[in-house]
């Protein structure tokens, strides 16, 4: 009986991903680098964004958005030191390299989520 892959549930986080990025990260660029300090909205005081990051479903949306990120980072980079570097030969470091950072960021991201109040 042949082994099953795991593939498929890395490519699934890595699309997910790429799309939250896609679509989340310029929007949070736009306003938080450039609208705001050039005045085109108002800045959000340091109490209206205390008590919208402390918010459970903001914290789990920042959260999934993180993860999200990260593993379609660790793919991403993966198969460019693969495909790019031609270094097949070192497939399970580079994915144990890739994947653990992910998962450790994610893990500090939750703690610091968690612990933010």
């Amino acid at each position: 009986m042949a082994k099953r892959s795991n593939e498929p549930f890395f490519w699934a986080m890595f699309s997910s991903g790429g799309m939250l990025a896609a679509f989340l990260a310029p929007a949070l660029v736009l306003l938080l680098w450039f609208a705001s300090p050039l005045g085109w909205v108002d800045a959000p005081s340091q109490e209206e964004m205390s008590t919208k990051l402390g918010h459970p479903l903001v914290k789990l949306g920042l959260f999934a958005f993180i993860m999200l990120s990260l593993f379609h980072a660790a793919h991403r980079l993966r198969f460019t030191l693969y495909d790019g570097l031609q270094l097949s030969h070192l497939s399970a470091l580079i994915a144990t390299i890739a994947y653990g950072c992910a998962t450790v960021l994610t893990l500090c991201a939750a703690y610091l989520l968690l612990t933010f109040s």
